[in-house]
């Protein structure tokens, strides 16, 4: 019998998202729950698996751990689109590879967005450790409200849109930037382009909605973060590596910036570290896709995939890495 694995099951929503008796009726389908403790765990774990169901951004697939894999004849990807995986690497073994729709999260990420931002200027975390402290307001810090401050977009796609659609709504000043945004295309959006310069020397929060590629990894380093004014927040739900993670961590450390992040360079985040101890900081565990809607198109769109493959009619085949 044909054996599958369906990973990254972090949040335990897989089996409630979708029917997979279909599945289980042809295959022995295992569930991981836990993140794998290194690439040789992942090459043990999964050597005796025909077909592997991932989720996006969890556990990095490298041309070094598929080669590992000899019985693997098809991955399915939560997306179309995961900067982990060697897709390329698998297409060019001959390995299957198929993916799924998003569902809405366009929506849902920006909606995170919206909440990490209201969460850093009203310091939520911390007045909500307090009350259950039995300290209620003593010891937190008032906040500031957002009309008429200004937030800067660095990217001003789907997602980022969708942001500037929120801050108007606020009554805050949209600044945006990318590399081939037009005025016409930030107009469109509710937003004035300006110079990345300009947006991070001016804003009050800073939101990340960029893809990460070879020209944007580390695209705020430490003179970026400089350039930022002090007290200014950090909102992050595109990718972790988007800032350098060492210079990040002296700004939140020194207090200079506030950090709202669902990213990071590492994921799962490790328990020991920096940015954790920081007081300044609003961390989420990559939440930004996860909502039971997004989850019901994932995983029914894998059980699909898998199925159509075990009839040898595979649909939703990427037939090069999506860009």
């Amino acid at each position: 019998m044909t054996r599958i694995a369906v990973l990254d099951d972090w949040q335990d929503a897989a089996r409630s998202s979708a029917d997979w008796s279909p599945l289980m009726a042809r295959a022995d389908v295992h569930f991981f729950r836990l993140p794998f403790a290194s690439e040789d765990d992942a090459a043990r774990a999964l050597a005796d698996f025909e077909i592997v169901l991932a989720t996006r951004e969890r556990t990095p697939f490298p041309s070094s751990l598929v080669t590992k894999l000899r019985r693997l004849k098809m991955f399915g990807l939560t997306g179309a689109r995961a900067a982990l995986i060697d897709i390329a690497g698998m297409i060019e073994r001959g390995i299957t590879v198929c993916y799924t729709g998003g569902g809405p999260s366009v929506q849902s990420t920006a909606e995170l967005a919206l909440a990490l931002m209201l969460a850093a200027t009203r310091r939520i975390p911390q007045s909500d450790a307090a009350v259950r402290a039995g300290q209620f307001q003593l010891g937190t810090q008032g906040g500031f409200i957002l009309a008429g401050k200004t937030i800067g977009l660095l990217g001003l796609g789907r997602i980022g849109a969708q942001m500037s659609g929120y801050c108007n709504a606020l009554g805050m000043r949209v600044l945006a930037w990318s590399q081939n945004l037009t005025d016409e295309r930030a107009l469109a959006a509710g937003a004035s382009r300006v110079s990345k310069d300009e947006l991070l020397a001016t804003s009050d929060v800073v939101s990340l909605h960029l893809v990460i590629s070879e020209r944007t990894r580390g695209m705020l380093g430490v003179a970026e973060l400089a350039r930022m004014k002090r007290g200014a927040i950090l909102v992050n739900t595109s990718r972790g590596p988007l800032v350098d993670e060492a210079a990040l961590i002296e700004a939140v450390q020194s207090g200079r910036l506030f950090a709202a992040l669902d990213v990071y360079r590492r994921e799962p985040l490790p328990a020991d570290h920096p940015l954790i101890r920081c007081a300044n900081t609003v961390l989420t565990p990559h939440l930004g896709y996860s909502v039971v809607e997004v989850y019901a198109e994932y995983y029914q769109h894998s059980v699909e995939n898998a199925l159509a493959f075990l009839d040898g009619k595979p649909v939703r085949v990427l037939e090069r890495p999506a860009h």
